[in-house]
């Protein structure tokens, strides 16, 4: 079983969010998880559990200090009020920490919804980032410039997405291939949120546990 304990910053201060580490203690590489909306809620420290049990270190970053959302409406209030700029402390101490850890540790990034707008608004800011797995998330132009990224890419977008819609996804795989990003965008006949099993209602099995194949693999393949 994956083992969860508390991720310290270079400057001796927990980082906040949820770590997860494969048993044996011996990791192929980290990767910070980034949440949707809702906040660091069972669903984000399952998926974090799962990627530790391939046998990665994996680091859920919490970017809403504790708070997780039960409804919608909710949700929406914590997002808008995100700062980015403080997120981005956030980030960076994990990935610092992270590397730290183990000299040599490479680090990935992956996340769903917002997260994986965040995914990619990290792989920007953090030359470092060894791979980014964004789940249906693209963040604004006033918040990350996608063309500086030198991580290489693998995206899971849905093909029914008011949110990530697909001209969206089109113009992002258009910029990152013109900016000479390794990009991989993957479209599903599925709904926005399609991997996440606690919404019944958008959740597809099938297509959730191809993304799921294609991402352990990606990172594998990038952090091994």
């Amino acid at each position: 079983m994956a083992q969860a304990t508390q991720l310290t910053g270079t400057d001796g201060k927990e980082v906040p969010g949820y770590l997860s580490e494969p048993s044996g203690g011996s990791s192929k590489g980290a990767v910070i998880l980034i949440h949707e909306w809702w906040g660091v809620n069972e669903h984000i420290r399952g998926v974090a559990d799962r990627l530790a049990r391939e046998g990665f270190t994996v680091f859920a970053a919490d970017l809403y200090g504790g708070k997780v959302a039960k409804d919608e409406a909710t949700a929406q209030q914590y997002l808008n009020s995100m700062d980015w700029q403080q997120a981005g402390e956030v980030l960076r101490r994990a990935a610092e920490a992270l590397r730290q850890r183990k000299p040599g540790t490479k680090v990935g990034v992956t996340g769903f919804c917002m997260g994986g707008a965040v995914a990619l608004f990290l792989a920007a800011k953090d030359p470092e980032i060894a791979a980014c797995v964004p789940f249906y998330g693209i963040p604004g132009d006033d918040k990350a410039d996608v063309t500086k990224i030198r991580a290489p890419v693998l995206g899971h977008y849905a093909k029914i997405d008011n949110w990530c819609s697909p001209d969206r996804v089109d113009a992002l795989e258009k910029k990152l291939k013109g900016a000479n990003v390794p990009a991989e965008i993957h479209r599903y006949d599925a709904q926005h949120a399609f991997f996440n099993d606690t919404r019944p209602q958008v959740y597809s099995r099938d297509n959730a546990e191809l993304a799921w194949k294609r991402t352990v693999e990606f990172f594998h393949a990038k952090l091994g």
